[in-house]
């Protein structure tokens, strides 16, 4: 069984249908399902859709995306990690964070943004194309 942190940009590319990223964010879902793999979530994801959408919608996009699902917190080791990187990487903090949850939980971080390609030495990333 693989496990997949998916960025919160990937979430938005489905949920919001979003061209060519929202079709190939789809395939890599149906994948993931069809394969019985599991994606992780964690209040990251949370805040990060809390500026786009109520709790209720938050709750019907995770619902939507039928996979076998994991929810994670954040905890203060891992804050503290990803300071630290950001102190010396000019990567967001919350790019971090989500580099760190992704290794901690054992999954791979699939994202289609430029700034985790800094990560790598974190954690295993790939695109939604690549895993397709």
């Amino acid at each position: 069984m693989t496990k997949y942190y998916l960025d919160t940009s990937i979430l938005l590319d489905y949920y919001e249908k979003r061209g060519n990223n929202g079709n190939i964010a789809l395939k890599l879902i149906e994948k993931i399902i069809l394969n019985n793999d599991t994606t992780i979530y964690s209040d990251i994801h949370i805040r990060e859709l809390k500026k786009f959408y109520n709790k209720e919608e938050i709750l019907c996009l995770i619902r939507e995306i039928k996979t076998n699902r994991i929810f994670v917190h954040v905890n203060r080791w891992q804050r503290i990690e990803a300071r630290k990187i950001s102190q010396t990487k000019d990567v967001p903090f919350l790019d971090i964070l989500h580099a760190i949850i992704a290794r901690d939980n054992e999954s791979i971080l699939v994202s289609n943004d430029k700034d985790f390609i800094f990560l790598k030495n974190i954690t295993l990333i790939k695109t939604p194309r690549e895993l397709l």
